[in-house]
């Protein structure tokens, strides 16, 4: 995909179309229907660069098939309906959020309504290798469920965020930052909501702390030079010439935050500066601003603002 967001729609009554569009969008393979009865179905897709998010509604009678895609990572969230996953030994009766095996599986649905996010598995073992300073770093996923209920909460969450907030939105997705961004969101939601091997290796102990001045002094003055660019931890680390470990540990240390905490302040204080010297005559919008500095979700932008300078971002720019 490119950096536009690409879309499809397609609804059927007609069996053979709905396997075959099943087959195309999550490339399940030896479909089957055991019933003649009608169905009911829908397949709804919108994707951009490593993201896409997919909701299906099967309604009618039950259907299965053989699924694989090495190439994703794709996680399940059940909002009605039934589906039964097999791979191995195990089976899921999923509901949500779950993680649907890289190897092959068999699955078995009925009047299923269920909404799925694929991330890129490649762009996914990047970041973590990045987050965690090492190229060898092999990222292995251990099992289908959130590490705790909570973190599984917040996951659906934020996918509700994407799905409501940001893809369907042309002003955010138009914007390279607000893409990167929440493309970084979910990655990093990702490898810290399901059990993993980078999860595993952050228990290992820290590594010996590094000197940090020269590094947080880089580090700081690429952030300042960079605030419109869509970077992160992996990229600062690299400006900064020290492991994104070590370079967080010195931020802790000396600045008593850490690099992206320090990123989003800096950001914010840009959109404050922004909205204090804009004429609100000429139709400029508190949202506009904030998603030109990376904050697509307004209510969260205000809160964050009102919290720092003490009112409401359209107070600042109505002053």
């Amino acid at each position: 995909m490119g950096d536009d967001v690409q879309r499809s729609m397609f609804t059927t009554h007609d069996r053979a179309e709905a396997l075959a569009v099943l087959e195309k969008v999550y490339a399940v393979r030896g479909t089957h229907q055991p019933s003649t009865d009608d169905v009911s179905v829908s397949v709804s897709t919108a994707g951009t660069g490593p993201v896409a998010l997919e909701r299906v509604r099967w309604q009618g009678a039950p259907a299965g098939g053989v699924g694989e895609h090495p190439g994703v990572l794709r996680v399940g969230q059940v909002l009605g309906g039934a589906v039964r996953v097999t791979s191995g030994r195990d089976t899921l009766a999923c509901r949500g959020p779950f993680l649907l095996p890289r190897q092959p599986y068999t699955s078995l649905w009925e009047d299923l309504d269920v909404l799925t996010l694929s991330l890129d598995a490649a762009v996914v073992q990047d970041e973590a290798r990045n987050l965690f300073a090492s190229d060898v770093l092999r990222l292995e996923f251990r099992g289908a469920g959130p590490v705790t209920p909570a973190l599984g909460r917040y996951w659906a969450g934020l996918i509700a965020h994407v799905g409501r907030d940001l893809l369907p939105r042309e002003e955010v997705m138009s914007n390279p930052l607000l893409r990167a961004e929440m493309t970084r969101s979910l990655v990093t939601a990702l490898l810290h909501v399901f059990p993993n091997s980078f999860l595993e290796h952050l228990q290992d102990p820290a590594p010996a702390p590094q000197p940090g001045s020269g590094g947080v002094r880089r580090a700081v003055a690429f952030i300042d030079a960079s605030l419109g660019e869509p970077i992160g931890l992996a990229e600062i680390a690299a400006a900064a010439r020290m492991s994104p470990r070590g370079l967080q540990a010195a931020f802790r240390r000396e600045k008593g935050t850490t690099p992206l905490e320090y990123l989003r302040a800096a950001r914010l204080e840009a959109a404050h500066a922004d909205l204090v010297a804009a004429d609100p005559t000429t139709g400029v919008s508190v949202a506009a601003i904030a998603a030109g500095w990376g904050f697509a979700h307004p209510g969260r932008f205000a809160a964050a603002y009102r919290n720092h300078y003490g009112q409401a971002p359209s107070t600042t720019l109505r002053s």
